[in-house]
């Protein structure tokens, strides 16, 4: 765990109930690699199946008094639950073990807390714990009375977090009219990228599959690559060229998880509507993963709810050196990659300028003067690099929409 002043490690015990509605294994061990990140060493881990939560304490009487136990006997100064707690159930959690209690969403906050680099980002971040804290503050005692206090209490403004429900608001607020300015901004870079006939390519995908270490080794773009969850939150882009000459945008998005918070998703919603405003999604997933097939669905799930669903995907097995025997295909097109060594780069690419059907073609057209009305058409949906004026007409260097193409390809030199 990272305080504001220094570095100390918490010791957790993990929580979860089973009602057979997911598989719990892979999601406790989800849960262990995110404590992980966060900071935290998992001392112990505690599952009971039943078919819900109990309401009150999410597990039962008996089942609780164990994990006030372990707690005790294995040093442990926090408990984390593998779902999201309610505030009497984190009340009343905290009181039975006498530590810190927090969710799995507040998991993931923190973890956003610590990798938060871009103000945007950081905004997003602060916007998501805000949310969450509010209808929670009365139930949150033991994570929050420590001041620099652990894990799922880090972030902007947590000092105000515990007394003052009217500036929590009113800083709600300011933060959504901040955001709905850049994110404004954003939509006119995506309106110029189109207009100038910038091809997008958004890297989606599961968090710590290799989406950071792909974009590295494609265009050297030095963004954070490490073996932990979130490594990238910030979206990067950068240039890259395709086999048949043409430039396209790569950009990286933050990492996906099961059951990703809805704070995050609706606090991340304008950086998550760069893949949504794609000419075509990367789904990366780790080929030496058992939840290959999950990663893939699990992306799927969050384009479905961006509206990005008609946007092609190629789907890119990445890992495959660690594996001997890899699935060919998931029902749609796949490319099978080593972001490590490079292995299944070139047939990546090529995968990609066939995906990607062209919108835009640079040519030089000499245009009459009598036609040179149809400039500003160009203009309108695509781009004019430069223009020279000649004794037959006007010589225009120009990236023009294919469905204009048609009006001007009688004066092309």
């Amino acid at each position: 765990m990272f305080d504001n002043q220094k570095q100390t490690i918490q010791r957790a015990v993990l929580a979860a109930v089973d009602t057979g509605e997911y598989d719990i294994q892979a999601s406790l061990d989800e849960l262990e690699a995110l404590a992980q990140t966060a900071g935290a060493q998992t001392a112990a881990k505690l599952v009971q199946k039943r078919p819900s939560c109990d309401p009150a304490t999410v597990i039962g009487s008996g089942r609780l008094e164990e994990l006030a136990q372990l707690c005790e006997n294995d040093g442990a100064d926090l408990v984390i639950f593998d779902c999201e707690l309610s505030p009497a159930q984190l009340r009343n959690i905290e009181n039975a073990c006498g530590v810190a209690v927090i969710d799995r969403t507040a998991l993931i906050l923190d973890i956003f807390a610590q990798r938060a680099v871009t103000a945007e980002g950081k905004l997003q971040v602060e916007l998501a714990q805000l949310r969450y804290r509010l209808p929670r503050l009365g139930g949150m005692g033991k994570a929050l009375s420590r001041l620099g206090g652990g894990i799922g209490t880090r972030g902007p403004g947590e000092t105000q977090l515990e007394t003052d429900r009217r500036h929590i608001r009113r800083r709600i607020a300011a933060l959504q009219e901040q955001l709905a300015e850049l994110k404004k901004r954003r939509g006119l870079l995506r309106a110029r990228r189109k207009k100038e006939g910038v091809t997008t390519v958004a890297i989606v995908g599961y968090t710590n599959v290799g989406k950071s270490t792909l974009l590295n080794a494609l265009t050297g773009a030095g963004v954070l690559a490490e073996d932990k969850l979130f490594a990238t939150l910030d979206p990067t882009s950068r240039a890259l060229t395709l086999p048949d000459g043409r430039s396209v945008m790569l950009i990286d998005t933050v990492g996906l998880v099961r059951r990703l918070p809805h704070q995050l998703v609706e606090a991340f919603q304008s950086t998550l509507e760069e893949a949504a405003g794609a000419d075509l999604l990367w789904c990366v997933c780790d080929a030496a993963s058992d939840e290959m097939a999950e990663q893939v669905d699990v992306t799927r799930q969050l384009m479905r709810e961006l509206g990005a669903q008609d946007i092609p995907m190629l789907v890119i097995l990445n890992k495959c050196d660690l594996v001997a025997d890899v699935p060919r295909a998931l029902n749609q097109q796949t490319a099978l990659i080593s972001a490590r060594t490079g292995f299944g780069f070139d047939a990546l690419l090529q995968k990609t300028s066939e995906l990607l059907v062209p919108t835009h073609r640079r040519v030089t057209l000499m245009l009459p003067y009598d036609k040179t009305g149809l400039i500003s058409e160009i203009m309108a949906s695509g781009k004019v690099y430069a223009q020279t004026y000649e004794p037959e007409g006007t010589r225009v260097d120009a990236l023009v929409d294919l469905r204009l193409l048609h009006k001007v390809s009688q004066w092309r030199v």
